[in-house]
């Protein structure tokens, strides 16, 4: 109220009427006493308000827990996953071959995660499990490491010792209880996103709304039914809780030089303290955020005072202020990594570097991303199935006015202007711009941004699109702006399109995607793997339980959490020296001898490698992006195939190893004796000497 009342005082003082500025926010007004007290009438109206949208928020977030919940056990019929006679003979339980299918649908590094909750569970104290993980060595052969430091599974650890504590083993499986937790947390995201979208339009409709596009456009907000244990599942809910915490803060009243700076403060102490639980773990030392937080402190302490002068002299310290910024996050990052001797991050930057056109490379790991759709541009049918549902289109319509708005303010701020005319519309701007909404538009334009580029960050920005398309859609000021700039403003006019516009929309979602929400949670599937359920049996059956074994990353950590045996490498990626281990491991798919290859898996220990047809003989990818392709051209070897070949790549002297093995000649047999096959694995036992 601070901002209309200096407004209002403006233009009093030029002699100006007020009535049809702040007409709207007078008669949300009328109910408030002299004295400044609000009238009974209005305190009961806003607690029932409050009584009546807080029931809805848990009620929608509790349902969509369930939602999920139930399309997981449909799609995979994890309660009672079918198994045929032939795996029931191979197994010494029943419950044992259940227990398989339900562990490898924890698909690549899901079942790595899960792997450590299961460890602790097995454990014979909380205090041997704590142990195991800080002194792991079988996560990687021939290695000790501190799990707890280069992964972040405090999760599964403070899961496995609430599922100890707690009277619920006789009642509920260790594996249901993690998987409702991660359900569960999908009722604290919805309320969140929710609450946010209440806060910023000032009515629980809006939540309403923002909840029922989150549900409707599920395909293209969350994953959390079918990537259960992935990190950001566990991450995003709290990250809704505290936008929605900010924006709360981000009220009228607020200082900002004084809150912005403290936000600052909070959040390089929060990464600091995660830093520290993680045994202080160099990565998060340098990463790009904790170098921007400090740099924007620095820059504030430097730089004071922006807003004297004229337009061109603000318009200049604002440029210097964000190049300051960046160059001080530059040095900040690249002086703290030399002093660590950081590299595990470089990868990163090969990839980036790469995607924006900087220059072709051949580092695999680079090329590991740039050939996943995951890692590539946001596919143009994630705009279409937007735009079903109407959130698209409300999106940028909201988008563009608070675009609008932000360009006068910041205009007015810098140009000082002080004539009538500019007043007038920045007090109309600054009322749809209020501290809350600007905050939320730099959220959704930087989201956007990183899901444009990267497909794989679209779930932050598809979020956050139904906070912000529903908060424009229910906000009296974002419907007051476009009323008094068509010149058909009335406050009747107002609060009719207020609320009919959502109550429209939510009548056509609900019109058009109930009944195909209904026969999805009708629909039966199951999941069916009896190949991999017969190379785990097997594995567990017929090798030593500290046989060291090598493999694809995603496959191994299936064998991780099935059977327990070491690893040479896995999918969690953030370590280079794991990483150059895992392009060692795969030269099985590359041209390479037989005498390379195994001095190369025997320096890490291996004792079985196991070979996959579905990567030996890939077809998912095009030519120059199966993984062979990525071999053969970081080993400097021309693809296979028909296409063309960069100049400076030669032919290996070598056949494929991994299909040449199959021949089973004496050059290999030598030192592969192969143990075990299906349609789908071939697992060859390395000789122990040469």
């Amino acid at each position: 109220m601070k901002v209309i009342d200096i407004m209002t005082t403006i233009r009093h003082r030029k002699g100006i009427k007020v009535t049809e500025v702040a007409e709207d926010h007078l008669a949300q007004e009328k109910n408030v006493k002299p004295d400044g007290k609000v009238g009974s009438g209005e305190k009961l109206w806003k607690r029932l308000s409050l009584t009546v949208g807080g029931t809805v928020a848990i009620s929608l977030g509790l349902l969509t827990s369930v939602y999920v919940a139930t399309l997981h056990e449909n799609d995979l019929w994890f309660s009672n996953i079918k198994e045929d006679f032939g795996m029931i003979q191979s197994c010494s339980r029943v419950h044992s071959c259940k227990e398989v299918e339900r562990e490898i649908s924890f698909r690549t590094e899901c079942g790595l995660y899960y792997s450590y909750y299961k460890e602790m569970l097995q454990a014979t104290s909380i205090q041997q499990g704590l142990h195991g993980l800080i002194y792991d060595n079988k996560t990687e052969s021939l290695r000790t490491i501190n799990v707890l430091e280069r992964m972040n599974v405090y999760q599964e650890v403070f899961l496995s010792i609430l599922y100890r504590i707690l009277p619920i083993q006789k009642y509920l499986e260790p594996v249901y209880f993690y998987i409702y937790t991660l359900f569960g947390l999908q009722a604290l995201y919805v309320i969140a996103l929710y609450v946010t979208s209440w806060l910023l339009s000032g009515t629980w409709l809006s939540g309403l709304l923002a909840a029922f596009w989150y549900i409707t456009n599920r395909i293209d907000t969350t994953r959390v039914e079918f990537t259960i244990p992935l990190r950001e599942n566990w991450a995003l809910p709290f990250f809704a809780v505290q936008i929605a915490a900010i924006t709360y803060l981000f009220r009228s009243h607020l200082r900002p030089l004084h809150e912005v700076t403290w936000l600052y403060i909070i959040q390089l102490t929060g990464i600091l303290l995660v830093c520290v639980l993680q045994f202080f773990n160099s990565m998060i030392l340098g990463s790009l955020l904790i170098s921007f937080n400090v740099s924007v402190l620095l820059a504030r302490t430097v730089q004071k005072n922006m807003k004297m002068g004229c337009l061109l002299n603000r318009l200049g310290k604002l440029f210097f202020h964000v190049l300051m910024v960046l160059c001080l996050t530059l040095l900040v990052n690249n002086f703290i990594k030399k002093i660590l001797n950081l590299e595990s991050d470089e990868h990163i930057f090969k990839f980036l570097k790469a995607k924006f056109g900087f220059g072709a490379t051949r580092d695999f790991d680079a090329n590991l991303y740039l050939c996943e759709e995951a890692f590539g541009l946001l596919p143009f049918n994630t705009f279409a199935r937007l735009s079903d549902t109407l959130l698209f289109y409300a999106y940028l319509f909201v988008l563009l006015l608070m675009a609008i708005a932000a360009a006068v303010v910041a205009y007015q701020n810098l140009s000082g202007s002080a004539n009538v005319q500019s007043t007038d519309k920045m007090e109309i701007c600054t009322i749809v711009l209020k501290p809350g909404a600007a905050y939320n538009l730099m959220h959704t334009v930087l989201f956007g941004c990183l899901a444009l580029s990267t497909m794989r960050m679209k779930y932050l920005w598809t979020s956050h699109m139904c906070v912000f398309a529903s908060f424009g859609l229910c906000s009296t000021e974002v419907w007051g702006f476009v009323l008094k700039s068509v010149r058909l403003y009335t406050p009747q006019r107002l609060c009719v399109i207020r609320y009919l516009v959502p109550i429209i929309t939510l009548l056509y979602l609900s019109y058009k995607f109930c009944p195909g929400m209904m026969d999805e949670l009708s629909e039966l599937r199951e999941f069916y793997d009896p190949d991999t359920v017969e190379l785990m049996n097997w594995i567990k059956s017929n090798t030593p339980k500290k046989a060291v074994i090598a493999g694809s990353m995603q496959l191994l950590a299936g064998v991780k959490l099935c059977t327990g045996r070491i690893l040479t490498n896995h999918p969690h990626y953030e370590d280079k020296s794991l990483r150059e281990r895992t392009k060692q491991v795969y030269q099985v798919y590359a041209k390479r001898s037989p005498e390379d290859v195994y001095s190369i898996l025997r320096s890490f220990g291996t004792n079985y490698v196991i070979l996959e047809d579905s990567i030996c003989y890939e077809r998912r990818h095009s030519r120059g992006c199966r993984l062979r392709d990525l071999l053969d051209i970081a080993n400097g070897h021309v693809m296979d195939g028909l296409g063309e070949n960069e100049p400076d790549l030669k032919a290996s002297l070598y056949p494929r190893f991994c299909e040449e093995i199959k021949k089973n000649l004496s050059s290999y047999s030598m030192y592969f004796t192969r143990v075990f096959q299906n349609k789908t694995f071939h697992v060859y036992k390395l000789a122990k000497h040469k």
